[in-house]
């Protein structure tokens, strides 16, 4: 049996993002006494339909929380919060049944709701309330979709859970969520923190289907003894309310300081800085961050390490689940190329693209193929391409801001690839800095939880505290050099590709 931490005093931060469940138990410094990690299995019926049982994140995070609770004590456990893949929602009947599982938010199917559902209300006006461009990443329109195809279903909703109230209500039985959970569904009244009542009666909803939100670090309520036996965790330990896992990364890689953003690099690649400030653009979404106040303006892009799996699986036919080793090894083929690829771009539009043009129809593109390319040339191009996609945003942010980012705090999965990082300082000209924790929304769950727990009054001193950079990883001005020419054709493919697309969305 692993060994018992006798430490005085500790939080759980609880990420459930879209391929596992991830737990990790921390002090006031952050220091990781225990962490535990379940994986979660994704559903697709059919193309572009991605499903999860909630079901499944119950039960991981009981085993999860389960294995932490053997390791440490409970009793010295003394808050928990969640950090959720956002715009997923599941819908329960007035029993707390399922009616069907959980559309995440990589789903597609939507995608022919979003105009019409937005013309009801006016996109201008839909952007203003919600902090969102229209795009059929926001659970409204998954909603009009079940509204559409499953009025049967639909009309028996009493609770539209997103993750974390989902979790919360399983764990306490109360209906609530945190504000920076609630927002990303797209009904959310962000400026005014409360649920848009014009948004709810175009779904035919109103205020008792949704969990009622509360500001970050806001105490949402106690284990209840049913949760306690399958948990582990002792009844009437504190439940605070976390955020959606982007601004929760954005508190757990303390960028509520200014010039810096983080860049997480996960199967989606999320950027984002703080502003005390409201603002909306096309070139960004905003959010309710995960602090007393201010906003989160994040750029999204939905094709990540998603990109590099989808090469792996599909192109070169490798099950990296049975060759684990694959990554590593043309990681190793990739770093013997020069920059640029040989010249090869990829554009990683693989399921559309959001910001800065929020095109559905939009499609991937490798450009500048040559017989003497290899796979490790494409592997790299990808990483290149995910490297000015990030660029992109960020230069754009700062134009439309005016604010000034130095500096890029990488983190998640694709923090651990020595040479991607490398690629991001290079590309984007701005130093790169690495977390002694990685998984930065786990984190800033548990900062929400330290903040619910009474260790901290303030969440940048919270921050401060429980976050620590390890490494910085400066660019190189003869490499920028090259990388910038690339840059200058990277951004003229999706203005050419924009009357291909058209046509070949009119062929689909």
């Amino acid at each position: 049996m692993p060994p018992k931490y006798n430490s005085r005093s500790l939080v759980i931060g609880l990420d459930i993002s879209t391929t596992s469940t991830k737990i990790v138990a921390v002090n006031e410094s952050g220091k990781i006494f225990a962490n535990a990690k379940r994986p979660l299995s994704l559903i697709s019926s059919h193309p572009g339909y991605y499903e999860q049982k909630p079901e499944d994140w119950w039960r991981a995070t009981c085993n999860s929380l389960k294995e932490i609770t053997k390791r440490v004590n409970p009793r010295n456990i003394k808050a928990l919060a969640v950090s959720n893949q956002r715009e997923t929602f599941v819908a329960l009947d007035s029993k707390g049944i399922k009616l069907r599982n959980a559309i995440i938010w990589l789903d597609e199917r939507c995608k022919d709701e979003v105009e019409p559902f937005a013309e009801k209300i006016g996109k201008n006006k839909i952007h203003r309330i919600t902090g969102k461009p229209v795009d059929y990443a926001p659970v409204v329109y998954r909603l009009a979709w079940m509204k559409k195809y499953e009025p049967h279903l639909y009309k028996r909703i009493a609770k539209v859970c997103d993750v974390q109230s989902y979790l919360v209500w399983k764990l306490t039985g109360a209906f609530s969520t945190s504000r920076a959970s609630a927002d990303p569904t797209g009904i959310f009244d962000i400026k005014n923190n409360k649920w848009s009542c014009e948004i709810l009666r175009a779904l035919n909803l109103d205020y008792s289907n949704m969990p009622e939100p509360f500001q970050p670090g806001s105490v949402l309520g106690k284990i209840s003894e049913a949760a306690a036996e399958q948990t582990g965790l002792l009844a009437g330990t504190l439940i605070a309310a976390g955020g959606g896992d982007g601004q929760a990364a954005a508190l757990g890689s303390d960028t509520l300081i200014k010039k810096r953003a983080y860049v997480n690099v996960g199967t989606a690649v999320v950027a984002g800085v703080y502003s005390e400030k409201y603002k909306t653009s096309r070139t960004f979404r905003t959010l309710t961050a995960c602090a007393e106040k201010g906003f989160i303006f994040e750029s999204s892009l939905r094709s990540g390490t998603l990109a590099l799996d989808w090469f792996i699986q599909n192109i070169l036919s490798i099950d990296s689940s049975a060759q684990p080793g694959v990554y590593k090894k043309l990681t190793g083929e990739a770093q013997n190329i020069s920059e640029g690829s040989n010249g090869l771009l990829f554009l990683p539009y693989l399921n559309g693209v959001m910001n800065p043009y929020w095109d559905i129809r939009a499609r991937g593109v490798l450009i500048g193929l040559l017989s003497s390319h290899k796979r490790g040339h494409i592997f790299r191009s990808i990483m290149e391409g995910i490297a000015y996609e990030t660029l992109l945003a960020v230069n754009m942010i700062e134009k439309k801001t005016g604010m000034r980012i130095n500096e890029l705090v990488i983190i998640g999965g694709g923090a651990s690839n020595r040479l991607w990082c490398r690629i991001f300082a290079d590309v984007t000209n701005r130093n790169i800095c690495l977390l002694k924790n990685p998984e930065a929304s786990g984190l800033g769950a548990a900062i929400c939880a330290a903040i619910g727990a009474g260790w901290f009054k303030y969440f940048q001193e919270a921050a401060d505290a429980m976050c620590g950079i390890t490494e910085i990883i400066k660019p190189d001005s003869g490499r920028n050099k090259i990388y910038k020419r690339y840059y200058t054709a990277y951004k003229k493919i999706y203005d050419s590709t924009i009357p291909i697309n058209s046509i070949l969305s009119d062929v689909n």
